[in-house]
């Protein structure tokens, strides 16, 4: 292992698979109605969070959705169905924010997402994706008082670590990066139109390297048709993943909650980064 973070030797690698939900709030926050060539986001609920639900239930392995707030209020069913077959609801805005928020209206969309996902879950939410990468002190600030105890946001470290955003003694939070580029299908999908195949091989070089180094694959996927991992061949595909990376020993699939909590217990075992 890196200096800075700790593992057990059992824990030989932990994964976490975050699930972008990303429905027509996508649109809707841009003023675009989600219909004809815009509907790509009404497929999360209709087929693509369905057919992960069925392919992580076969392999076993547990997984974090993050949710914006619209979409979980057009889907509550799936939502509840989500939460019902064991995986963690986490935040993810509620327009898919793409515009530059005032404080006031960014803690009301972060309070109102967070009033929706605990009525639809019955329970506490703990943590948050910025759904297009903004985020300040302030956003932590916010997140903390809710009770929130990690984000998954940031780019710039290939190991989690204690975010410090401001001088208390409690103004931390747990930082669970996520590698947007090489470990996000949406690149691959939206912008390279690369093959599954393809796809398949670079995430497996990617295990290979992290396994043998930092020991900490964060996988960062979306539920849409047109550049998500929600239609069949894409799914395929990350299912063939799964089964690659459980051959290997001491993988531990892990939700982004659970392991931020042992993140809290094992605070001394990761370095501390601050806004200031």
């Amino acid at each position: 292992m890196s200096q800075g973070t700790t593992f057990p030797e059992e824990m030989r690698c932990v994964v976490l698979i975050g699930i972008d939900f990303d429905g027509p709030s996508h649109e809707v926050g841009r003023g675009i109605a989600p219909l004809g060539k815009h509907s790509w986001g009404n497929y999360s609920a209709r087929c693509g969070v369905p057919r992960h639900m069925e392919m992580l239930a076969r392999h076993d392995v547990k997984a974090t959705f993050f949710i914006p707030g619209y979409d979980a209020e057009r889907h509550p069913q799936t939502i509840e169905q989500i939460d019902r077959n064991g995986f963690e609801v986490a935040a993810h805005g509620y327009l898919h924010e793409a515009w530059e928020l005032g404080a006031e209206e960014e803690e009301a969309l972060l309070r109102k997402t967070d009033r929706i996902l605990k009525e639809i879950v019955n329970k506490p939410v703990l943590g948050w994706r910025s759904p297009s990468g903004r985020k300040s002190d302030r956003t932590m600030a916010v997140l903390k008082s809710m009770g929130y105890i990690y984000d998954s946001s940031d780019k710039d470290y290939d190991r989690p670590y204690r975010l410090r955003f401001g001088k208390g003694e409690d103004d931390i939070i747990i930082e669970l990066p996520n590698n947007t580029y090489s470990l996000d299908d949406f690149p691959f999908y939206k912008f390279s139109y690369t093959p599954p195949s393809e796809v398949l091989d670079q995430w497996k070089a990617e295990f290979d390297a992290i396994y043998g180094a930092d020991r900490f694959f964060v996988l960062s996927l979306h539920r849409r048709a047109g550049w998500g991992s929600g239609t069949p061949s894409h799914t395929r595909i990350l299912s063939d993943l799964i089964a690659y990376m459980k051959s290997h020993d001491g993988v531990h699939f892990m939700e982004a909650r659970g392991f931020a909590k042992w993140c809290q217990e094992n605070a001394n075992n990761l370095e501390e980064v601050s806004f200031a």
